[in-house]
């Protein structure tokens, strides 16, 4: 994942061109700040003169002349909406919205009325708290889909873990007995994890679980069924 350092580095770098040179697509001039940035990464926003710049689901703002570059929230005082939180949740519902379902491990109905996605590791104890409550989150309503994000990345006794519950031949159960402590035999096959870790980086998850809702907040940590289902 490109890294906000690398960006801050290039973007301080006295030799890069102002605006005025680049005046046809300013767009075009701050793409270039960032090795393997698009235009498309890049947008006005809504304060005259700033462009926001997407690296993922991260999102800094650069001014027009490349000059400075401004990390943080930016707050529409008529209504106390973080409209960078905004854009936030619609980047990671496109990040996520790559994944098929049958990309994931998933309890509950295709019909329920709500759906989260949790990113989950097999041997995290908050983890294993939530899928305790995996039942009295499906009588809410709540689907769950699972995708996983081993802490301790690839190599890691968690990550040998995840790949075996998927290779399982019932991944459910597969994932509810690591869940409990219980030993998965060992098995390789095709899987998605990297793709699971990669794309949970992407979306800035920092700690398991974390649950994404509907809208596109990320929820980090344990939250109990009854109050999921209050806040869907």
């Amino acid at each position: 994942m490109r890294n906000i350092l690398a960006f801050l580095l290039i973007a301080a770098l006295p030799s890069a061109p102002s605006l005025a040179e680049d005046a046809a697509d300013p767009r075009a001039a701050i793409a270039e700040l960032v090795p393997g940035l698009t235009v498309d990464d890049v947008r006005p926003s809504e304060v005259n003169g700033l462009y926001e710049v997407a690296i993922g689901s991260q999102i800094v703002y650069v001014t027009a002349d490349r000059r400075y570059l401004v990390k943080g929230d930016l707050i529409d005082l008529a209504t106390n909406e973080s409209l960078t939180e905004a854009r936030r949740s619609g980047l990671r519902l496109d990040e996520i919205g790559e994944l098929s379902d049958d990309q994931m491990v998933i309890f509950g109905p295709a019909d329920a009325p709500h759906t989260i996605t949790v990113f989950t590791d097999v041997d995290c104890t908050y983890c294993r708290k939530l899928h305790r409550e995996i039942k009295q989150i499906n009588d809410e309503g709540i689907r769950v889909r699972y995708v996983f994000y081993p802490r301790f990345g690839p190599g890691s006794d968690s990550w040998a873990t995840a790949v075996s519950v998927w290779c399982s031949a019932d991944r459910q159960a597969a994932l509810t007995a690591a869940k409990n402590g219980d030993e998965i035999k060992a098995a390789s096959c095709p899987n998605p994890v990297a793709e699971h870790y990669a794309l949970g980086n992407k979306i800035g998850v920092r700690g398991t679980p974390a649950i994404l809702m509907e809208d596109g907040e990320l929820l980090p940590g344990y939250v109990p069924a009854k109050e999921l289902a209050k806040y869907l």
